[in-house]
């Protein structure tokens, strides 16, 4: 029995040829179809992108923020839906990263609160502080206030170790070659290059380690953390902290301590040339101020006397022995010290260009007399603000029952301090320094005095008062 009509053979060609048309026209239309979907995708990604570049690339590092947001792992595209929210949360990212920075806040979502930005903090330019001065002339007492405030770096006589090293013999080019070395010295100080000190500290720090830094504890940046590290047992350190125990010196991390306070002030009694300190003034990575502290010569040689005596024992054999006078090359070295004090005061009272803003003379005597108001005009004209933690040490400080004792101590009646040395200069004493000083002592407003009576007469004032006219 037949299974049924079999087709002729062009009917089966046909059929056979129709089927595969209809393979190929799917085909086609498939192919059609991703082609149009691809195509969309890609116009989406390039809006997208074209957003995401209009976002700074610092700010994109700054938060952490990966390119792989908008990817899956597997590397494909995800869904619009998807971006779309992945965008919008790097949108509100960077719009609260902006207020955090004090930018202009990109342009908020619709509907979405206009947030506050911050209050903007005040800040203050870096300002490089050089308190000019010599020996016994009150230098550590008033170094004391730019040392008390807390946003200062503060070193006290950085230039001592630079002194005990480098030997020059005084007056001539020597003198001009050691102003030159203390001045590279100071200039890379104040860049908080705490390294070029480690050539002149003997022994010479092992690994940027030091037990020998030169009066440490009177620089309480280099007594703070992170500076103090744990305290070493069998590690002598000459110059300790006051306050606390710590670990030698590790001059790093003082550099990084250096930089991260806002200002920076050093005490040098190693530095008489002023014109020398023209590079650094005009040097564009400083903002200079240079404070000159100067004191009645008749008690700066009472002083030393008593700190130094063992510098001056040809002036006490001469006053115990009642000589007539006293040998010449003692006297030609008190009169170079006041001639190159000034000489130093007299440029910056020129006011040169470069010294312009930057220069101010100050007497030790009206530091004592008023103490708070002197150091608020100090800091006026460093710009820096002064703090109540510098003017509670101050009120602290100078109102003591008595002084402390110590040639280097900073706690003073200061009221009472600064005329002591009256009531015990022999008078032919004081007519040497007035001699070898006269011109200094004028031009700082230090009166002279003729008999042993008026020395020692209370009622009688050696200052003439020089009011603003310290402040240039």
């Amino acid at each position: 029995m037949d299974k049924g009509l079999a087709l002729p053979q062009d009917c089966r060609d046909f059929l056979h040829s129709l089927r595969m048309r209809s393979k190929y026209a799917f085909f086609l239309a498939f192919v059609v179809v991703v082609f149009v979907f691809i195509e969309k995708e890609n116009k989406i990604i390039s809006r997208v992108s074209d957003k995401l570049k209009q976002i700074p690339q610092v700010l994109t590092v700054a938060n952490s923020t990966d390119p792989a947001l908008v990817l899956a792992e597997n590397a494909s595209l995800l869904s619009l839906s998807e971006l779309d929210s992945a965008f919008s949360q790097l949108q509100s990212r960077l719009r609260n990263l902006s207020l955090q920075l004090g930018m202009e806040p990109i342009t908020k979502a619709e509907g979405e609160e206009e947030e506050k930005p911050p209050q903007p903090r005040v800040a203050w330019p870096r300002r490089h502080v050089l308190l000019m001065a010599t020996t016994r002339t009150g230098s550590s007492f008033v170094g004391e206030f730019f040392n008390q405030q807390g946003n200062i770096f503060y070193l006290f006589e950085p230039l001592w170790h630079v002194e005990r090293t480098v030997t020059f013999e005084p007056g001539g080019a020597n003198a001009a070659g050691s102003a030159l070395v203390y001045r590279d010295v100071l200039k890379q100080l104040f860049l908080c290059d705490l390294y070029v000190l480690e050539h002149f500290i003997n022994p010479l720090p092992e690994h940027h380690l030091t037990p020998f830094m030169f009066r440490r504890g009177s620089s309480r940046s280099l007594c703070e953390d992170p500076v103090c590290t744990p305290f070493v047992k069998k590690v002598f350190e000459k110059y300790h902290c006051k306050e606390r125990r710590c670990g030698p010196l590790n001059v790093t991390l003082a550099a990084e301590a250096c930089r991260r306070k806002e200002h920076m002030a050093l005490k040098a009694v190693r530095i008489r040339q002023l014109e020398f300190l023209q590079p650094l003034a005009e040097d564009p990575r400083l903002d200079l101020r240079i404070i000159q502290l100067v004191r009645d010569p008749r008690a700066v040689l009472a002083s030393r006397m008593v700190a130094f005596a063992g510098k001056y024992e040809t002036w006490k054999k001469w006053l115990a022995e009642g000589q007539d006078r006293l040998r010449e090359e003692e006297v030609q070295r008190l009169r170079g010290n006041c001639e190159s004090i000034r000489l130093s005061a007299e440029l910056g009272l020129r006011q040169p260009t470069w010294l312009q803003g930057r220069y101010m003379l100050v007497r030790y005597e009206d530091v004592a007399r008023w103490p708070l108001q002197k150091a608020r005009e100090m800091y006026r004209f460093a710009g820096i603000p002064l703090t109540p933690q510098v003017e509670d040490w101050i009120q602290k400080n100078t109102q003591a029952a008595r002084d402390s004792n110590g040639i280097y101590s900073t706690q003073k009646n200061s009221s009472e301090q600064f005329e002591k040395w009256r009531f015990s200069m022999p008078f032919k004493l004081a007519q040497v320094v007035q001699a070898a000083c006269g011109p200094a002592m004028r031009l700082f407003g230090y009166k002279l005095v003729q008999d042993a009576t008026s020395l020692t007469n209370r009622s009688i004032s050696l200052l003439e008062e020089r009011g603003t006219f310290w402040v240039t």
